[in-house]
């Protein structure tokens, strides 16, 4: 079987220490804003939009240190994490679906969520977790407990 890969960006929008979430009801999970990387986009710009999409906020992505310079080329800041999600994994254990997810960080100015999107979680519906909070639920999966403590750690680190 042939596995479909498609790539996807996610951000964790971190303001004043806490990470922002919403629980998908339909995948039964807490997530940050994300969704399909588009076939005219750059991951970035992906991460910006559903930011927008979902929650209305403008962010600032963080950008971690590159140094490549190159005359055929130019460089796309990386990710903070590239990861590799299995969507649809079949009794057999064959996976049908896969998710190349590139992660990024961003600080929002203010917590004044209002969705863009005609299919987005209401405003109220999303949650603003400390690591504490994160680290204190038995219902949010590792990678949102360790990459939104990531992130919350990185954006405050750039405000001292």
């Amino acid at each position: 079987m042939e596995t479909t890969r498609h790539f996807t960006a996610t951000t964790y929008v971190v303001n004043d220490g806490a990470v922002a979430l919403h629980h998908h009801d339909r995948l039964d999970m807490w997530l940050s804003p994300g969704g399909h990387v588009d076939r005219d986009e750059l991951p970035r710009e992906a991460a910006r939009r559903e930011v927008r999409e979902e929650t209305g906020l403008d962010v600032d992505l963080l950008e971690p240190e590159t140094d490549v310079s190159v005359e055929a080329g130019r460089e796309l800041p990386p990710a903070e994490h590239v990861m590799l999600f299995d969507i649809d994994v079949y009794p057999d254990g064959e996976v049908g679906h896969q998710h190349i997810d590139f992660v990024y960080f961003a600080e929002a100015a203010n917590r004044d969520v209002d969705p863009e999107g005609d299919d987005e979680a209401d405003a109220d519906e999303w949650v603003w977790f400390t690591p504490e909070d994160l680290r204190s639920r038995d219902d949010l999966t590792t990678e949102v407990v360790q990459i939104g403590s990531e992130a919350i750690e990185k954006v405050e680190s750039r405000s001292e």
